[in-house]
């Protein structure tokens, strides 16, 4: 389960703490499979489901039945550009525009094709991670030591090349996205079906329940909003594009109340705390019912 301390998506005032608010950050390591789940105090519509979603079902008996899974530009076919709305010039680097590996096997209802957003802070596009072309950006940003205590990632280029293609190489679960912000690169985000996750051992969780991590790569952008307003937006986004989920999920560490009050912002409802192998986590919900209202 990837990170999704708000610190990465509106970095704290102190332009420290990068956990869920504020969003420089969040918990990068993967739970353990062995922990076992503990009973979470939640309110009457926080339920847990433990049945195995159908799209996983099918997943496995398909894999069964197949030596690879095919990526997208495999058979030769020339893949979308980078985004026919925005081209983002900054991220236009040379690269192959191909969203190689970004298939989503409808888990996540096409995070690619979710075009842009308006937001009070100007047009936002969140467009999947191609490696060629984001990987030197991305690793740039989980080496500032504000990301770095949360995400766990700092080092070489092949520390974050190897976190984003055991994405991009999976089964859809996880999509890794660079944040274009009025066409600059300026955030990283990872959109993943967080009832698919081991988050779900930890805290109730239902079908289709939608999971944000981010952070916010520039210090500049930290501290002064731009996290909260992108977290709306992009979990609205969420809502709008998978009639099916009902709630989009994140766990700040509990101790970053800059991420947890970002989240708050952003129209997110403070649900549980949870304990997660590596942290006290607030467990964070934006449910499409009460969207109007917070």
């Amino acid at each position: 389960m990837p990170p999704t301390d708000a610190s990465a998506h509106a970095a704290p005032a102190t332009g420290t703490d990068s956990d869920g608010g504020d969003l420089t950050g969040a918990c990068a390591a993967e739970r353990s499979t062995d922990v076992a789940p503990e009973p979470v105090a939640t309110d009457c519509e926080d339920t847990l489901d433990l049945r195995l979603p159908d799209e996983l079902l099918a997943l496995i008996a398909e894999q069964a039945g197949a030596d690879e899974v095919p990526v997208a530009g495999s058979d030769g076919a020339t893949a979308p550009p980078l985004s026919a709305v925005t081209a983002p010039p900054l991220l236009a680097t040379g690269a192959p525009p191909l969203f190689a590996a970004t298939l989503d096997h409808d888990l996540l209802d096409g995070v690619a094709e979710w075009g842009p957003v308006g937001t009070p802070v100007g047009t936002f596009h969140l467009v999947p991670v191609v490696i060629e072309r984001d990987l030197p950006l991305i690793t740039r940003w989980m080496n500032d030591p504000a990301v770095a205590e949360f995400w766990e990632l700092a080092g070489a280029e092949s520390v974050t090349g190897e976190h984003l293609r055991a994405q991009l190489n999976g089964d859809g679960r996880s999509v890794p996205c660079v944040g274009v912000l009025e066409g600059a690169p300026m955030s990283y985000w990872e959109i993943y079906r967080a009832d698919l996750d081991p988050l779900a051992r930890h805290c109730p969780a239902r079908p289709h329940d939608t999971g944000i991590h981010l952070l916010i790569g520039e210090v500049a952008d930290r501290g002064r909003g731009l996290g909260s307003a992108l977290l709306r937006a992009v979990a609205d986004l969420a809502l709008d594009r998978r009639p099916a989920c009902a709630r989009v999920v994140a766990e700040p560490a509990l101790r970053n109340t800059p991420s947890v009050a970002a989240f708050l912002t952003a129209g997110f409802r403070f649900s549980a705390e949870i304990d997660l192998p590596d942290k006290r986590a607030a467990l964070m919900v934006r449910d499409r019912s009460l969207r109007l209202v917070l």
